[in-house]
């Protein structure tokens, strides 16, 4: 059963939350997409022809959406509704709870729970479908929150992604759904988010690559928290 919370005022501060890397150590999309493909063999045996195009599509942002829309297409050849789509999420929330539990890192989960106990506006935004994220955290962590992800439609007898809720697109997407206030507070991992970051008031980075940490410290204001929650592999300092 979710744990009750103040219900937010319609001043509360909004407070954005990514999702992979963030709340969760890893891609959740990718682990789903893996086992969507991995239930056939055929799915298998499609997915290895079309990884020498696809999968330099997804490697680069402008055509990102292009590949990914790609490996959702074979995962869900057969798959004519998001209803059906969105059973399949379920079945494999529930029958990898374990797994995904152990994957949801704790930290970030405090911060989750502190903005939710002082009544702020807490949204999830990522790059997942919605139905992914919001049956984790409903799921596995017992949280209810509003989501918004990339969604998905039907395309040449599978599903493929209509709108990727990534880069820019991120925050015309929690635009469009209402969330109209300033952004008082944003945690993300990526430089996909960093329209998301810079349109925040007090950004917080959490669980970035190393690589692009020197990125953050530049282009975001200064003092920025950069932190690792917990996050195997990636930089960040620790929480104090």
């Amino acid at each position: 059963m979710s744990q009750r919370y103040p219900l937010p005022q319609d001043d509360a501060p909004l407070v954005v939350f990514d999702f992979d890397h963030t709340l969760y150590d890893g891609d959740s999309g990718s682990h789903l997409f893996k086992w969507l493909i991995e239930r056939d063999w055929w799915r298998v045996l499609l997915a290895l022809l079309v990884a020498p195009v696809a999968g330099p599509l997804v490697a680069w942002l402008p055509t990102r959406r292009a590949g990914i829309s790609v490996f959702v297409w074979v995962g869900s050849l057969g798959v004519r509704d998001r209803a059906a789509l969105d059973a399949l999420i379920d079945r494999y929330v529930v029958t990898h709870a374990e797994e995904i539990k152990a994957r949801l890192l704790p930290l970030a989960l405090d911060v989750f729970h502190q903005h939710r106990e002082r009544g702020d506006n807490v949204l999830v935004a990522t790059g997942a479908p919605p139905e992914l994220a919001r049956a984790i955290l409903a799921f596995v962590a017992h949280e209810d929150v509003p989501v918004i992800g990339t969604l998905l439609g039907p395309k040449l007898g599978g599903m493929g992604a209509l709108r990727h809720c990534h880069f820019a697109m991120k925050m015309t997407m929690i635009r469009a759904a209402g969330y109209t206030q300033p952004v008082a507070r944003a945690y993300s991992d990526s430089s996909a988010d960093l329209p998301l970051l810079q349109a925040a008031a007090k950004p917080v980075v959490v669980n970035p690559k190393a690589r692009r940490v020197a990125m953050f410290r530049r282009v975001l204001p200064p003092g920025t928290p950069i932190l690792n929650w917990g996050c195997p592999g990636r930089a960040g300092d620790a929480p104090a």
